[in-house]
């Protein structure tokens, strides 16, 4: 599972002409599941992405995390994190999971996100076409992947 952490001032994910998931100061993660990922992935990465430590404190050093700003999540889907470009120019999406592996554990990650903000989080549409419209703070860009944890 790899997720790309985007610090915002805001964001929002746009549906079919229909605004589906709008957040201020907080994360947009873009979340790419493979089809070894699993709910300890959903655990390891989700409790990474909630206490990251890349907000500004009162010396305006990058020390505070979501919950101590009071910061927001919107996640979108994103299959398109495991590419694979080693051979010619076409990417190559093997890796990405099916969505019948993929949409539980995105729904997952939704679930576990906002037990462990205690807030519900904002969100895409697992496969749609989404137009996504962002402000990043800093530019603040932060990839984790959970199969390298070490």
């Amino acid at each position: 599972m790899i997720a790309v952490v985007q610090r915002v001032s805001s964001a929002s994910v746009t549906i079919e002409g229909k605004v589906e998931g709008e957040i201020q100061k907080g994360f947009l993660v873009l979340l790419g599941i493979t089809h070894l990922d699993s709910q300890e992935d959903i655990e390891w990465l989700g409790r990474k992405i909630v206490g990251l430590r890349v907000f500004g404190d009162s010396d305006d050093k990058m020390n505070l995390d979501l919950k101590a700003v009071d910061g927001d999540i919107l996640l979108i889907s994103q299959f398109t994190l495991h590419a694979s470009t080693k051979k010619g120019n076409r990417p190559s999406f093997i890796e990405a999971a099916k969505p019948e592996i993929a949409t539980p554990l995105y729904e997952g990650m939704i679930t576990f996100l906002e037990k462990e903000l205690e807030k519900p989080i904002q969100r895409g549409i697992f496969g749609a076409d989404m137009k996504v419209a962002l402000l990043n703070d800093g530019p603040v860009t932060i990839i984790i992947d959970s199969k390298n944890r070490i």
